[in-house]
């Protein structure tokens, strides 16, 4: 296929810039974006690589001897009131 086959590849030259503009504008989106999201996985990385925040909750109100790491329940301590 040659750009004579195109239909847009014979369009004058205000219909093209406009094109190349909007191209232009969705190339430098994308490495934005690119960039965020290298930037949010080096931040998920590091936060894996820190040291684990122990949680244990044994007040009323709360499941009795609940242990929690980063904020997810990992399970019971049954029997044991204080840590």
């Amino acid at each position: 296929m040659s750009m004579n086959d195109l239909p847009w590849s014979d369009a004058p030259p205000q219909d093209r810039r406009g094109r190349e503009t909007a191209a232009a504008l969705l190339r430098a989106v994308g490495a934005a974006l690119e960039r965020q999201a290298l930037r949010l996985m080096r931040v998920e990385a590091a936060a894996e690589r820190a040291e684990p925040q122990l949680e244990f909750h044994a007040e009323a109100g709360a499941p009795e001897g609940a242990l929690y790491v980063n904020g997810q329940l990992v399970g019971h301590l049954t029997g044991v009131t204080r840590l």
